[in-house]
């Protein structure tokens, strides 16, 4: 399964939450589903004070690595 188009152009936070809720969205089972969006949310609420824009940016990079990670698993 190949992750979603235009992920290069994900910039901020907001972005990259919806792109990662749209990705899960084509996982296969709803308890899959279900799971990451949970995770998704979490890893938002441990991040949410981050203020440095180097950081966020390494963040965003990793998120979208995993999320095609997940997506080819």
């Amino acid at each position: 399964m190949a992750p979603l188009p235009n992920a290069e152009l994900v910039q901020n936070s907001l972005q990259l939450y919806r792109y990662l809720l749209r990705c899960c969205k084509q996982l296969p089972k709803e308890n899959i589903r279900q799971h990451y969006r949970h995770a998704i949310r979490q890893s938002f609420k441990v991040h949410a004070d981050e203020d440095d824009p180097e950081r966020i940016q390494q963040i965003i990079k990793r998120a979208i690595e995993d999320a095609d990670w997940v997506m080819n698993k």
